[in-house]
C-alpha cells in the first residue's frame, strides 16, 4: 500500500543504519544537549513521537525503530527480545556518539529502558544516561490490563492470529487504546497500519509480543533497576490508559517513592498522539528542560 504523506515525511527525514540485526531506522533532530533519546512501544514505532519532537525546548533528539517495527528490518525467523533492543540502542548511540543522553520511553520501550538502567547499575552501559522518564507501559505486568488480542498473540494461537491480521481488525483494536475525548483518527490509523504492515510486519505480531513474557521472567532485575538506579527518574502517565493503568503507576511509585510524577488526566495509552502539547510539557519538566 502507499504510505500516507505524514509517514513519507517522517521516513525521508531519517536513515537506515546498519546494525548486528539488520538495518534500523533512525531519525534525529539538532539542538542543545543532552540529547533526548525516544524509545517507542508495541506495535508502533518512532513515528509516535513525531508530533512533539519540535516542542522539546530546543533539545537535540534521537528516535529509532526497534528491529521488527516501523521502518526497520523485520527478520524472520527471529527471536525478538528486549535485551536485543537494548543492545541496538547501544549500537546506535555508539555510531551517533551524542554524548550524555536523557531517555523518554513509552510502552514496550519502558522495559528497554529498565534494562538500560540495570546495565548502568552494573557499570556495563556504554553511554552516559543523565535522566530517564518512564511513560505509559506495563512495566509491572501483573498490575496491567492486557487486551484480549495481546493474550492471544502470546499464546499457542498467536501465529494464527498474526496470519489473520488485517487493517480493519488492527484499526478496531488500536482505537480501543484512545480516550473518548481524543479518538483515533482515520489519518492516524492509516499511518500506523502503513508502518506496521511495512515488509509484512503485521505477520510477525506474535513474535514481537515475546517481550511480555520477558517482563515476567526478568521482573526482579527490571523492577530492581527502577528502585535502585542512582540517576533522576520520573514518571509521565496518562491516567485514562486502559492497559497500563494507574495500578501500574501505583506499583512504580511504591518501587520509587521519591520519583517525580506528572499525571495526564483522561488521556489514553498514546498521550503523545492524543495531546502532543500536554505530553511535551510534562516531558520537558521531567527531563529538566523546563525549570520546576
Amino acid at each position: 500500500m502507499t504510505s500516507p504523506e505524514a509517514v513519507r515525511v517522517w521516513r525521508d527525514g531519517g536513515r537506515l543504519m546498519p546494525t548486528s540485526v539488520g538495518r534500523v531506522f533512525v531519525r534525529t533532530g539538532s539542538g542543545t544537549g543532552p540529547a533526548v533519546l525516544l524509545l517507542h512501544g508495541y506495535p508502533s514505532s518512532s513515528y509516535d513521537f513525531s508530533r512533539f519532537v519540535d516542542d522539546l525546548g530546543g533539545r537535540s533528539w534521537i528516535a529509532l525503530d526497534f528491529p521488527g517495527f516501523g521502518l526497520s528490518d523485520k527478520p524472520r525467523p527471529h527471536r525478538y527480545s528486549l535485551f536485543e533492543h537494548a543492545d541496538i540502542v547501544e549500537e546506535v548511540l555508539a555510531t551517533l556518539d551524542p554524548g550524555p543522553v536523557a531517555v523518554l520511553a513509552h510502552d514496550m520501550g519502558t522495559s528497554v529502558l529498565t534494562e538500560l538502567l540495570a546495565r548502568d547499575i552494573e557499570g556495563a552501559l556504554s553511554f552516559s544516561m543523565e535522566r530517564a522518564v518512564l511513560g505509559n507501559g506495563s512495566v509491572i505486568l501483573e498490575k496491567a490490563s492486557l487486551r484480549p488480542i495481546q493474550q492471544i498473540l502470546r499464546g499457542p494461537l498467536g501465529p494464527i492470529a498474526a496470519r489473520l491480521a488485517n487493517r480493519p481488525v488492527f484499526t478496531r483494536e488500536f482505537a480501543q487504546l484512545f480516550s473518548a475525548q481524543h479518538p483515533l483518527t482515520a489519518q492516524e490509523a492509516a499511518a500506523q497500519w502503513a508502518l506496521l504492515s511495512t515488509a509484512r510486519g503485521h505477520r510477525i505480531a506474535h513474535l514481537l509480543t515475546a517481550y511480555l513474557d520477558e517482563r515476567v521472567t526478568h521482573a526482579e532485575r527490571w523492577h530492581g533497576a527502577v528502585r535502585d538506579w542512582q540517576g533522576t527518574l520520573g514518571f509521565l502517565w496518562a491516567t485514562g490508559d486502559p492497559v497500563a493503568t494507574t495500578a501500574v503507576l501505583d506499583g512504580l511509585r511504591a518501587l520509587r517513592p521519591a520519583g517525580a510524577v506528572i499525571e495526564l488526566p483522561g488521556l489514553g495509552h498514546y498521550p503523545q498522539i492524543e495531546d502532543p502539547a500536554e505530553y511535551a510539557a510534562g516531558a520537558r519538566r521531567l527531563l529538566g528542560i523546563d525549570p520546576e
